[in-house]
């Protein structure tokens, strides 16, 4: 049995969850959020808390225990709390504005870089080199943080980039010169 998989799920109380055969739904402060789940789990709801449990033991029902699991345990967390993603654009001329529902981005190219921001995601920029992105489903907010790194990764020698927040860039020594 897996050990992630048979952790209880902790539910806060102003999360409702509904479970209708094998679809799931999370309803919080931020958002709404709905899953499938294969039919091989089952979930037992009593007193604010969550359990996950497998019909049979086959090996890929329980490579499919903790999967589900976690994926549920994220969209409690992600309606009650948000998920928080910060980055750092670190370069001459680097910076980001938003307008409407577009983020516009400075990174060096002869053009401007324009990104549609997805509905569920909010974008703050702080001191035009910071961005912060918040969301409740934190597979699209990895995503659309990947697609904004994607434009810009960070590159070894000078250390410019789109760097996550607390990210190290281990630095490679330029060409020597011949002596």
């Amino acid at each position: 049995m897996s050990r992630i998989g048979k952790l209880p799920i902790k539910i806060p109380t102003n999360v409702d969850i509904t479970c209708n055969g094998s679809e799931i739904s999370v309803k919080g402060k931020f958002g709404l959020l709905h899953n499938t789940l294969p039919n091989c789990l089952n979930i037992k709801q009593e007193d604010g808390i969550l359990i996950v449990d497998l019909e049979n033991e086959s090996k890929t029902n329980r490579a499919l225990h903790g999967l589900y699991r976690t994926l549920i345990n994220n969209m409690v967390i992600g309606v009650s709390e948000q998920f928080t993603i910060r980055m750092q654009l670190i370069g001459v001329g680097y910076r980001g504005v938003i307008q409407g529902k577009k983020l516009v981005l400075n990174l060096g190219y002869s053009h401007q870089v324009i990104m549609e921001i997805p509905d569920g995601i909010l974008v703050e920029i702080i001191q035009n080199t910071k961005l912060e992105l918040k969301g409740c489903n934190k597979e699209e907010l990895g995503l659309f943080a990947s697609k904004i790194r994607s434009w810009r990764p960070p590159e070894p020698y000078k250390g410019k980039g789109i760097l996550y927040e607390g990210e190290h860039i281990v630095r490679k020594a330029g060409k020597s010169g011949k002596k």
